[in-house]
């Protein structure tokens, strides 16, 4: 069985920074494209960022490239999100999340697992 596990959020302040990771166990962590995802009160679950299977490919939102970054580690199968340059609407729950074998990585039905996520507040 493959479970994600988050960590890494908390409260900071607005231009602040955080790094976000990622926990795989269960499945092949190597053979998959990874994702993260986040999601806001009353709003739909958002995009922000993706990796291949190597780590040589990796695809932003508009929202959040230049500010984000992701990273992982095929080793420890792990993943990373470090988030600089916070601002307020940053604030949500962020999902790491396992894409399934083919599909357009920014859309969110094209993952199959997901972590449990963890809340990201950014005060102003």
């Amino acid at each position: 069985q493959v479970q994600l596990v988050e960590s890494g959020g908390g409260l900071v302040q607005a231009g602040g920074s955080l790094r976000l990771s990622c926990a795989a166990s269960g499945g092949t962590f190597s053979d998959y494209n990874m994702g993260w995802f986040r999601q806001a009160p009353g709003k739909e679950r958002e995009f922000l960022a993706a990796i291949n299977w190597n780590g040589r490919s990796t695809y932003y939102a508009g929202s959040v490239k230049g500010r984000f970054t992701i990273s992982r580690d095929n080793a420890k199968n792990t993943m990373a999100l470090q988030m600089s340059s916070l601002k307020p609407e940053d604030t949500a729950n962020y999902y790491c999340a396992r894409a399934v074998v083919s599909g357009v990585l920014t859309d969110r039905r094209n993952y199959d697992y997901w972590g449990q996520g963890t809340q990201v507040t950014v005060s102003s």
